[in-house]
């Protein structure tokens, strides 16, 4: 398929002037009057409507007048914010919003320029980022034509802007119409993602993986459809002389604990030969200055590549969250054309080498993350993006979910590639969090035209935009060329159905992947990607023979729960690393409400369906599946929310369990996923709007530093001590072997070392031979580790399916006490008290932890915090635990 040429490939003078624009940490300053370089946004106030030409326009004559709109923004929230449609995200509104992402729209603004910028002899127009088939015209005359989401579009303006009544106008193609025609005119179709539920794409013609916009907008198996358009990054106008700095950046050489070897590397645009002064200070993560670094240098008409050496002695490094500090040095850099001040900039980066080890061992081929020399296990999760629409996201719920990740003990969070490269504020957040970032390019699945030269070109270009901007992020470990599009084509069928059909195509489409995912986007890296290594696709073996291999390179597993195979499936699956596996829960009870009214709050109901995406609403059903294998029926909606908590909880533990015990021969796990775009059910562990699952209360105990794992499989508990820790730690191990009611059988305790980095495998107990009148129905196996006496971890492994135990009402007690500025809850069970819930109705609470099992006897204190009295919260407390859901075995 032939895709459009870019229109204005002969505007783009200078790749990098977008980088220059568009970053948080680049400060263009003016000086003292005189024009240098001034970045700013357009002045003026935005508006937008539904195109008078568009099909649309007979049943929706509302949108066709002028409304405000908000730029960065979407063509869905200015509808919104106009009442123009209704929410969303509320009940079943979802079908009847389609037109919008079948129609054409129209954005304009009217604005002034002042005298700095009229006399500067450059004025450029710079769109960070526009969604997606636009057309852009100044003052009357088109100026450029757009055709990727992901891009940053210089126009140089100089001749048509003036000082009054300037006119930028934007109209906004809708991506199905415009690539419609041709994909159904391809004699033979490359497959898609997923098809659209509402009849305006032909399931064999599916538009999304030719388009270079957020794949997810076309909906996916735990979000909506919807195929939004906007200018949804600012839009700038920069204006300069004869002097322009085009890059700058920061080349680390060499680095070890005892000196940084640095480059600072300068871009500098000139008009004509000159000489220019360039001043570079450094300071440490503490905000001392400890360098300063002058350069004098002569530059010729073009382009000019410029560099500082830079010596660090003792330079603070580096590291992801658990293994050491976060240390962030930054570099403040003015550039100067004698007297005059052409521009400021200041860039914050951390020191830290990063590898990513392939070594053959007696399992295959490793795969695991060392930095600074150090191999790191990845723990963590799979991010997808925030909100179905980017702008409606505010940097403090972005904190909020990324301090979610870190207060779950993750280090690693992967960048899924069917979303959008997140903003300049994510990665900020991520390396002062110490979050290593696996980042995938933006291809989230299906078959690209690959095989087309334009469409490379457009990628190539895409990558480079984002390189630049991204490269000076020190969370960024990995580059990663797509999502699933390699085992699809190998594992999945569609390789093996296209030859069928046409074995030339076939070998022309594979041809046209291996040159772009082999190929093009290793070479960006590999240029601009300041050394972060790059793997072509997950899961994959890099272009080997077999993609999805448990023995080389990651892997997703999917045979628990997308092929319905138990849950204890995962203790038979070891991977070198684990980057996809998962299981879906619905979100807290007041998520729910968000969308639909409790009379509605049904499992098959017309308003809970359109939030369940899975198998195309029938993803309840799998979920029963899963809860009907260990636990006991589902009464009510509100047990069923429960219950599908306690299943992925306890499944994905499991799984992160093993993963983490057979260290290192695998060496990641990354559960699928962190967060959800929108309220509804899904593998989420932290719901939309930033509540936590009972897995994620989880996943802080089963990603702790220092952790243990009893796990249960075909008659054998096999008990491990895990360390992320970088020292050795003198421990001990309590084995208790309990029944439900208190009475030990069995109880015992071991001094052991447990070496730093590593898994230790402590016991394995049959349960042939667990103590004499043992009943599986009530008996379970409890494992601790204790340091200086005190338990710091703890894991229990059950002998039976949840639904064959006799678990006795736990006599549980809780009261709630005013302490400082909080309240302290006091938890107290007399028996076993399996999976307990702790919950507050509409009042909102956070509580320092929850998803607990207390053992008889155990009591516990939490820490309650809320704006809500103390006789609210005793009046509100709700406590759910399984043994309410106890049925008489058959």
């Amino acid at each position: 398929m032939n895709m459009p040429r870019y229109s204005f490939r002969r505007i783009l003078h200078n790749t990098c002037l977008a980088l220059l624009a568009a970053s948080s940490n680049l400060l263009m300053l003016t000086s003292a009057g005189a024009a240098t370089i001034l970045v700013q946004d357009l002045p003026g106030t935005w508006t937008f409507r539904l195109l008078p030409d568009d099909p649309a326009t007979a049943k929706y004559a509302e949108a066709t007048q002028w409304h405000t709109a908000q730029v960065p923004g979407h063509v869905h929230t200015d509808l919104l914010a106009h009442q123009l449609i209704v929410d969303p995200y509320v009940g079943d509104a979802e079908a009847a919003l389609q037109w919008i992402g079948n129609a054409a729209w129209e954005y304009k603004l009217e604005f002034d320029l002042d005298e700095k910028n009229l006399k500067s002899k450059h004025q450029d127009l710079v769109f960070e980022g526009i969604d997606t088939f636009a057309d852009i015209y100044l003052n009357g005359k088109k100026m450029a034509a757009t055709d990727n989401a992901f891009r940053r579009w210089i126009i140089p303006a100089k001749t048509l802007l003036k000082k009054h009544q300037n006119e930028l106008k934007i109209i906004l193609h809708s991506p199905i119409q415009r690539l419609l025609p041709q994909v159904q005119a391809m004699p033979i179709k490359l497959a898609g993602n997923y098809p659209s539920p509402f009849g305006d794409e032909p399931r064999d013609a599916m538009t999304g993986n030719f388009a270079r916009k957020p794949g997810y907008h076309y909906g996916w198996d735990w979000g909506p459809r919807y195929v939004t358009a906007g200018i949804w990054r600012a839009v700038k106008i920069v204006s300069y002389d004869d002097i322009l700095l085009q890059d700058f950046h920061i080349q680390q050489d060499r680095l070890n604990a005892q000196s940084a070897d640095l480059q600072a590397r300068f871009e500098v645009q000139a008009d004509k030969d000159g000489q220019v002064d360039l001043e570079l200070h450094v300071s440490d993560p503490d905000g001392k200055q400890i360098m300063s670094r002058n350069l004098h240098a002569s530059v010729k008409k073009g382009r000019n590549q410029l560099s500082l050496p830079l010596l660090l002695k003792n330079p603070r490094r580096w590291y992801p969250h658990g293994m050491g500090e976060q240390a962030l040095y930054s570099f403040e850099l003015s550039l100067k054309k004698g007297k005059q001040l052409i521009a400021e900039v200041k860039k914050r980066t951390g020191l830290r080498q990063v590898e990513l080890r392939r070594d053959k061992d007696k399992w295959g081929q490793s795969f695991g993350f060392v930095i600074n020399g150090v191999p790191v296990f990845a723990k963590g999760a799979n991010l997808i993006p925030f909100d179905m629409f980017p702008n409606r996201v505010k940097p403090e719920q972005m904190r909020a979910i990324l301090q979610s990740a870190k207060d779950a003990n993750m280090n690693m969070l992967r960048l899924w590639g069917g979303g959008y490269y997140e903003s300049d504020a994510f990665y900020d957040m991520a390396d002062e969090l110490g979050l290593m970032l696996w980042q995938d390019f933006m291809f989230g699945g299906g078959v690209v035209p690959a095989y087309d030269k334009k469409f490379r070109e457009n990628v190539i270009a895409e990558a480079r935009d984002q390189l630049l901007r991204l490269r000076f992020h020190p969370s960024i470990v990995l580059w990663c060329g797509n999502n699933e599009e390699e085992t699809a084509w190998k594992d999945w069928g569609i390789g093996k159905k296209l030859t069928e059909e046409n074995p030339v195509f076939a070998e022309h489409v594979w041809a046209g992947y291996v040159a772009l995912f082999g190929k093009d986007l290793r070479e960006q890296v590999a240029l601009y990607g300041a050394g972060v290594p790059y793997w072509s696709s997950s899961p994959s073996n890099d272009l080997a023979d077999k993609a999805n291999d448990s023995n080389n390179g990651d892997k997703h597993y999917w045979d628990v729960w997308a092929g319905s195979q138990a849950v204890e499936s995962y203790l038979s699956e070891t991977p070198r690393f684990m980057s996809e596996f998962g299981l879906q829960a619905w979100p807290v009870q007041s998520t729910v409400d968000a969308f639909a009214p409790r009379s509605e709050q049904k499992i098959d109901g017309p308003l809970i369906r359109p939030h369940q995406k899975f198998l195309a609403g029938e993803g309840n059903q799998r979920l029963l599946l899963y809860i009907r294998a260990n636990y006991h029926e589902p009464k009510t909606f509100a047990d069923f929310i429960y219950l599908s908590q306690l299943m992925q909880a306890e499944g994905i533990e499991m799984a992160s369990l093993h993963h983490r015990s057979s260290m290192p021969r695998t060496m990641g796990s990354l559960y699928w996923q962190l967060n959800d775009v929108w309220p509804g059910a899904s593998w989420s562990s932290v719901d939309y709007f930033g509540h936590w699952k009972a897995l994620h209360f989880h996943a802080r105990r089963f990603f702790a530093p220092l952790t243990v794992a009893a796990l249960h499989d075909k008659g054998v508990t096999r008990l491990s001590a895990i360390s992320d820790l970088q020292q050795e730690q003198n421990l001990a191990w309590r084995l208790r072997i309990m029944d439900v009611h208190g009475k030990v059988l069995r109880d015992e305790t071991q001094a052991f070392k447990l070496p730093a980095n590593s898994a230790v495998e402590l016991a394995q107990i049959e349960d042939a031979n667990l103590p004499a009148g043992t009943d599986a129905k009530t008996t379970y196996v409890v494992v601790e580790l204790i340091r200086e006496g005190k338990s710091i971890a703890r894991s229990i492994a059950y002998l039976q399916p949840s639904k064959l135990m006799q678990l006795p009402d736990p006599g549980l007690e809780a009261t709630i006490a005013i302490e400082a500025d909080h309240y302290r809850l006091d938890l107290r069970a007399d028996k076993l008290a399996r999976a307990v819930w702790l919950d507050f109705g509409e009042h909102q609470a956070r509580l320092s932890d929850n998803a607990l099992t207390l053992l008889p006897g155990e009591s516990i204190s939490l820490r309650l915090d809320s704006v809500q009295s103390l006789t609210n919260l005793r009046a509100s407390l709700h406590i759910r635990h399984l043994a309410q859901l106890q049925i008489a075995s058959p």
